[in-house]
């Protein structure tokens, strides 16, 4: 016998859950590319993809994962030989690096670990030996998907500020975009990479860099640069078909310009924002009181440091894999699995998982899991604090 039966909850961290209503726009005859409703409603859409990132500059619009961001944003800015500062704070900036040095590019990476944000006293070292100034750029994640650890990425701005120093400063969105609140102008973003299948709430397909005009004068001498990736024909192409390189991305269009219209014209980015920090912050409480009698720890132990978007838990020896399988197999829900090389030290990943809370998801969404949890700790006789739900919904009960 099994409790499963019935709507399975997709609780990983991204893709997110996909609305209804974006999942309907895009279930419709195709359009024609080349001229009429589907470039009218891109050239719309444009303004909007700038106001989620609150940014006054380019946003160029790539079929392909974020991994193809992360190349599309290096390829723009560096030529081989180039060096780089890679901030490592879990696996993603890591990564971004790893992509990097296939390129040719030295990078020169700071790895913090995976219970640490981006240590700046240390950045400042780095960038205050590069005396000539070789560091072309700066790659930081602003939220570590696997770690679920956030950055502070104004903070990281500052500190190349004080050096005086020229490098451009990069930032992978991809897991919090419209989740965690980021101001790319404001904070003095050069280049920033997203994607649409977290916080924009669209099927996984679209990437988008976002780049100033800093960034674009590197563009001028990037050698790595090749015709599909290169961002200019992106922003600049007088011919729609153009725009994409080729075929547009027809349906993912309709599903992002209709997620678009529901985070910025009907919620409102400022509630959009404030919601995901109530639901972060009534997972923290429950977390937090299960761990008062028993193993269960977030990975990053200060909240201020925290993702709005995912929290990575360590459940003790063995607890995340048997959590897991229970979770799927009698509540009808999936949590995100650990990914390689983002434990702790010591921890194995049989001890953790992942819970995403981004996107498209309310107050009993997250209530429903954080029950299932409780219930799933009580069956396999995990050790926990006997009222963490409590806790968890008092926190929703006093922000509403």
């Amino acid at each position: 016998m099994t409790l499963a039966n019935g709507r399975h909850y997709l609780a990983i961290p991204g893709p997110s859950v996909m609305p209804d209503r974006v999942l309907q726009a895009m279930h419709r005859a195709a359009p024609n590319i080349y001229a009429g409703e589907l470039p009218e409603m891109v050239d719309g859409m444009v303004p909007d993809l700038k106001a989620v990132a609150r940014t006054e500059h380019n946003v160029a619009i790539y079929i392909a994962n974020g991994h193809g961001a992360w190349e599309a944003a290096l390829v723009n800015i560096l030529s081989r030989g180039d060096k780089i500062l890679v901030l490592g704070t879990g696996r993603f900036c890591l990564g971004w690096g790893e992509m990097a040095k296939m390129m040719g590019v030295d990078c020169q990476i700071i790895d913090f670990g995976a219970q640490s944000d981006i240590d700046m006293a240390r950045v400042a070292e780095a960038l205050d030996a590069d005396k000539d100034h070789d560091i072309k750029a700066v790659l930081a994640v602003h939220v570590d998907t696997s770690t679920s650890v956030k950055n502070n990425i104004q903070a990281l701005r500052k500190t190349l500020d004080e050096a005086g120093h020229p490098a451009l400063l990069c930032s992978d969105n991809i897991a919090c975009l419209a989740v965690d609140d980021f101001h790319m102008d404001a904070w003095g973003v050069d280049v920033m990479v997203t994607g649409c299948q977290k916080g924009l709430m669209t099927p996984p397909g679209l990437s988008f860099v976002y780049f100033n005009d800093r960034a674009d004068k590197a563009r001028d001498t990037a050698q790595l640069v090749t015709s599909y990736w290169d961002w200019r024909p992106r922003v600049e192409a007088p011919v729609f078909y153009q725009y994409f390189c080729g075929t547009a991305p027809t349906h993912h269009l309709y599903g992002l310009r209709k997620a678009l219209d529901m985070i910025l014209h009907e919620e409102g980015l400022d509630a959009v924002i404030r919601r995901h920090q109530v639901l972060a912050q009534a997972i923290w409480a429950a977390v937090e009181v299960w761990g008062q009698a028993g193993p269960v720890r977030p990975q990053i132990a200060e909240r201020s440091k925290r993702s709005h978007a995912v929290t990575t838990l360590n459940f003790g020896p063995g607890n995340g894999q048997r959590l897991r399988d229970w979770m799927t197999d009698q509540a009808g829900v999936t949590l995100g699995i650990p990914l390689p090389g983002s434990q702790p030290e010591g921890v194995a990943p049989e001890d953790m998982l992942r819970i995403g809370h981004m996107g498209h998801v309310n107050s009993h969404m997250v209530l429903g899991v954080l029950s299932s949890l409780q219930a799933g700790m009580t069956a396999l006789q995990i050790p926990h604090g006997a009222t963490g739900l409590e806790a968890a919904m008092r926190v929703i009960a006093e922000a509403a």
